[in-house]
């Protein structure tokens, strides 16, 4: 996803991507060094994680997004003719392909700039959230939020926008999540199916609210199905062909590494290996990749900031306290809304 987001936001004035002296695409490296440089230097260690093959039932998906791209691309050709450059770049970006050839510069990069990377066999988002589970890293960083479906602890959303948006980075706790939710794992699976995902379409009908509604009432897709299939008058109805069943196995026993497997090591960058592929390969200024590799080196040597919780631990919760204060609040709850729905009225 970074390197797609690279090759459609790095660009020149004129829209284009950029190059070298050689006519090569640079967009995908500028943008993966000098983003690595800056979470680097704020103290972050990362880990990048490659995408492997899809499952099977993220064909449809990928069929739509072909026929997306191909309509972008005759309309690109026709705007050639007719439109202005503005136009044309526009179409252009939605064509954009991350070739093999840009995965392996962009692995090798980051291996000169001593940033370890897992290639996972299947989907990138349940290898992070395997790796996250496992406590091999503290959490995933990812706007796709399969993410969550696939368990990771944490995932944070924003971390790599650009300061010009002046996006906060958001926080989500997963376990907190499901208990403000009142959900096991298993219905909050449930609950995002519904909602539609990479593997199989959204329920005609059904947005996030009815989703809520009906997962908090029946508290599974079955029982949902059997209460659906009950009332003739019903405007929500689930095929019998929508594959649910397999969705749900998938993001309960994803193909990823096991995380016992993968041993992550941050080096020190190789300054003349980088000075050798960015430099005399890439045509990028020598003085910038020797300072950027200096501030790696530092950030390498570095350890990164502890957080609250690893000096100062919690007290424990007496249970029978943690029980009457959860009652207080649903009763208060129950009150405030008890006031609201004569206010309405």
């Amino acid at each position: 996803m970074s390197l797609y987001q690279f090759l459609i936001a790095v660009r020149q004035q004129d829209g284009q991507q950029l190059t070298n002296e050689d006519g090569e695409t640079t967009s995908h490296l500028i943008g993966i060094f000098y983003r690595t440089l800056k979470i680097v230097e704020n103290g972050i260690k990362p880990v990048y994680v490659f995408d492997g093959k899809p499952p099977e039932m993220k064909g449809s998906e990928l069929a739509k997004r072909l026929v997306r791209r191909e309509e972008a691309e005759k309309q690109a050709a026709e705007l050639k003719e007719t439109g202005t450059a503005e136009d044309v770049s526009r179409f252009e970006r939605r064509t954009v392909r991350v070739s093999k050839e840009q995965n392996e510069e962009a692995q090798k990069l980051l291996k000169l700039m001593g940033i370890p990377f897992v290639l996972a066999p299947g989907e990138a988002e349940a290898q992070c959230a395997a790796l996250a589970a496992a406590d091999k890293v503290f959490a995933s960083a990812s706007e796709d939020m399969d993410t969550l479906t696939f368990g990771t602890p944490f995932l944070l959303r924003h971390l790599t926008a650009s300061d010009q948006k002046k996006m906060p980075i958001a926080e989500v706790n997963l376990k907190k999540a499901m208990e403000g939710l009142e959900m096991s794992k298993d219905e909050f699976i449930d609950l995002c199916i519904l909602l539609g995902c990479d593997y199989c379409d959204p329920i005609r009908g059904v947005g996030p609210t009815t989703a809520l509604k009906l997962i908090q009432e029946h508290r599974s897709i079955e029982k949902i199905k059997a209460a659906l299939a009950s009332k003739e008058s019903s405007k929500v109805q689930i095929p019998d062909d929508w594959p649910y069943e397999e969705v749900r196995k998938l993001f309960h026993s994803p193909d990823v590494m096991p995380p016992s497997e993968i041993d992550l090591k941050w080096g020190v960058p190789d300054v003349e290996g980088l000075v050798d592929f960015l430099v005399k390969e890439k045509g990028f200024s020598e003085d910038r990749v020797r300072n950027a590799a200096a501030k790696l080196t530092k950030g390498a040597k570095s350890t990164p900031q502890g957080r609250l919780t690893d000096f100062f631990k919690p007290k424990p919760v007496d249970p029978a306290k943690a029980a009457e204060m959860a009652k207080r609040k649903k009763a208060a709850a129950a009150a405030d809304n008890k006031v609201k729905k004569k206010a309405r009225k």
